[in-house]
Parts: C-alpha cells; sequence; structure tokens
C-alpha cells in the first residue's frame, strides 16, 4: 500500500518513524511519501519537505511565515493528489493537518490521525474537523479518550510511543564511557533541553547558561537538536562551562542527576528516564499572553497533565530568570525531593500502558485499511 505521512516537528518524527518500521512489518508491499525528518528518512520513507523547514513557534512566528505556509498547504494538497496515497497519516502538527485533513476527506482520500492535536488544550472547536474528517483517531495520552468521547468521537488509544523508544532494556552508554567520549569533566552531570527550533532555543539557553557559575561541582551538557547547526549553539555558548552533543539526548539523560527542559515532549522523556527536572518555558510576551487567554490547561508539561498534579516544577515566562532556576535546581538535587519526584514518575509510567503503542497502532491501522469501503459522516472513501 502507498502511504502519505505528515509530521512537521521532531517528536513526530521519531514516532512516525517507529509507525512506518512498523507497517513495513505487516506491509511488505509499504511505500512512504512523508514530510518528516532524519529519523523517517532512515526508515526508508521519501522526505518531500523536511521538519527543520516546517517547524514553527508563537502566534507572532507564525504570522511572519504565512507566506510560506500558505505555499506548503498548496504543494502539499497537489503532492497528496499526484501520489494518490491509500491512506493520508497525519502525526500532531495540527494547524498544518487539520487542513489537509479536510481537504483529503474532500477528495475521498481515507484519513489517519496519529498522535492527535492537543485539542483539549485549547481550539477544542476544531473537533468538527476530526469528526467529519479523520476516519480513525489515534490518541497516546490516557484523558484524551474521555475527551474526544464527550465530543462525539471514537479513539484508539494503542499507548504512548515513546515507551517503545525508553524501555528498560535500551542500550545506553555507561556514564563513564559517555564523559569520555565527549571529553567532559568527571563531575555529576545536569542535562541543558533547551528546545528544537532555533527560537525557542535563543530563549532557553541564554537563561539556562547563567545558571553555571552556581554549580561549580556540576558538568552541564546541551543536548542538541540534531536539525541546528554546531556553529548557531556556539554562537549562543560562547565562553560558558558548558559541554554540548548531538544526537545522544538520551545517553546524556541515562548519565545525568538533573535536568533543565523546554517544555514539550521532552518532559515526557525526561521522566520516563527518571532524571529529576525543571520544566522551563519562556516565548514571546504577546504570544503567551493570547494563550493564556485560550489554553485551558492547568499544567504545561506532560508529566503533570498525564499526573494530573505537579509533580514537577514548572518555571514559565518571567518565574523563568536565574534566581529562580538556581533555587529550584538546588532542590530536586536534594535526596528527598528527587525521591517524591520519582515516585511521582512511576504513576505516571503505569498510566501510559505498556511498551508496544508503535506496533499496536500500525496493526490497528492495517486492520482498517483491509475493509475496502469506509463510510464517514456520508462520505464514500476508497
Amino acid at each position: 500500500m502507498k502511504y502519505y505521512i505528515i509530521a512537521g516537528e521532531a517528536s513526530g518524527d521519531l514516532h512516525a518513524s517507529n509507525l512506518i518500521r512498523e507497517l513495513k512489518i505487516l506491509d511488505s508491499q509499504a511505500s512512504f511519501r512523508c514530510w518528516g525528518g532524519d529519523f523517517m528518512q532512515k526508515e526508508g520513507a521519501v522526505i518531500v519537505r523536511h521538519i527543520r523547514d516546517l517547524a514553527f513557534m508563537g502566534f507572532l512566528e507564525v504570522a511572519v511565515h504565512l507566506p510560506k505556509i500558505l505555499g506548503n498547504l498548496k504543494f502539499c494538497k497537489q503532492d497528496i493528489l499526484q501520489f494518490n496515497p491509500d491512506v493520508l497519516i497525519l502525526v500532531d502538527y495540527p494547524g498544518f493537518n487539520l487542513r489537509i485533513a479536510r481537504f483529503a476527506a474532500s477528495k475521498g482520500i481515507r484519513v489517519f490521525y496519529y498522535i492527535s492535536p492537543q485539542l483539549w488544550a485549547w481550539k477544542s472547536s476544531r473537533v468538527k474537523t476530526i469528526r467529519e474528517s479523520v476516519e480513525q483517531l489515534f490518541v497516546i495520552l490516557p484523558f484524551e479518550q474521555e475527551f474526544y468521547h464527550q465530543h462525539g468521537v471514537d479513539t484508539n488509544f494503542p499507548g504512548h510511543p515513546l515507551l517503545d523508544v525508553i524501555h528498560e532494556g535500551m542500550k545506553l552508554k555507561t556514564r563513564k564511557s559517555f564523559i569520555q567520549d565527549n571529553g567532559l569533566e568527571d563531575k555529576p552531570l545536569i542535562a541543558l533541553l533547551p528546545g528544537s527550533r532555533k527560537m525557542e532555543v535563543k530563549n532557553m539557553l541564554s537563561v539556562m547558561l547563567q545558571v553555571i557559575p552556581s554549580f561549580p561541582g556540576y558538568q552541564f551538557v546541551i543536548a542538541a537538536a540534531p536539525s541546528l547547526q554546531k556553529e548557531f549553539y556556539g554562537s549562543l555558548i560562547q565562553n560558558a562551562r558548558v559541554g554540548i552533543v548531538f544526537g545522544q539526548t538520551y545517553d546524556l539523560l541515562g548519565s545525568s542527576v538533573a535536568a533543565l527542559v523546554t517544555s514539550g515532549t521532552a518532559t515526557l522523556e525526561t521522566a520516563l528516564m527518571n532524571v529529576p527536572q525543571l520544566v522551563c518555558y519562556k516565548g514571546n510576551p504577546l504570544s503567551y499572553a493570547i494563550a493564556r487567554r485560550i489554553v485551558k490547561v492547568d499544567f504545561i508539561s506532560l508529566v503533570n497533565l498525564i499526573a494530573g498534579r505537579g509533580i514537577v516544577r514548572e518555571l514559565i515566562q518571567k518565574e523563568f530568570n536565574a534566581g529562580t532556576l538556581i533555587a529550584e535546581l538546588k532542590l530536586i538535587l536534594q535526596p528527598e525531593r528527587q525521591k517524591d519526584i520519582l515516585e511521582g514518575y512511576s504513576e505516571v509510567k503505569k498510566m501510559l500502558g505498556g511498551k508496544g503503542a508503535s506496533g499496536r497502532a500500525a496493526s490497528e491501522m492495517i486492520q482498517y485499511l483491509s475493509e475496502k469501503s469506509v463510510k464517514l459522516k456520508g462520505k464514500n472513501f476508497k
């Protein structure tokens, strides 16, 4: 079968690559044309647009790049029609993908949505698009099922695909070899995860680096985004006493005693790696003010959202400053606070289900695709 997959961000690239791997096991004739990144490409997908050119953060950044976004939408629609896939699989990236979902459905193309948009946080009105244009919706957070059920949308919950990536049997470097291979100081490590987009990294890393002089007994290490250049990080680091690694985020977390993490999927990755963390976020003030008016959640980190309570400390906007970071980092380095955090992580893991989510999702998709004719809100799909 022919699969057209659209992932617009780093986390989507990772999870879509695992889905592709599982689909290939079940469908020996599978071919993939995709919007994504290096992980998807390594699984044999033809990459039409790379994620490095797709990720725009915040209302203002989207507005500035609107002509490019509209151009991508136009091209994507034409490319889908030319490829004529058996199914379109959308991975998160809602601002773009929901528009493509409506278009594809209007053309009679079957649409699956894997890793559903976080409509429970904001723009719940978009559920109508899901209901009318998406044949099968796959959610990865347990509370999403109830949200969509209340809006008349059936869902599949295969579990969270991060559990396929992070599990007890994963092969990580030892702390000793990680330090030696990267020329780091032999001190306890603190990981810095400043995000994956240029603007995001600039905002976050400039503050994170300010805490380093207050912790002379620790080695700080940046987990760099593979889509960004070493020279870009060098311009931000300058003379700071900090290490940097590319493509070794899990090895870094596996060797670290604590982490400063930009809000996003990385907060859950850090939790699943059992590393005490501080969740950080600082965006454009106007964008944040707008978001505060429309977002309907009590927390910004996936860890706290899944648990429904504050397991990890969130430092947002004005609270994200060097003084507060230093004080809070000292706290999470204390054994008692670390114990509380790790107990909370254990609670979150139980709620996410076991590993194998990617395989279960692929199996469900193949089963649905074996049904030759499907009706969705009066539309007939091939």
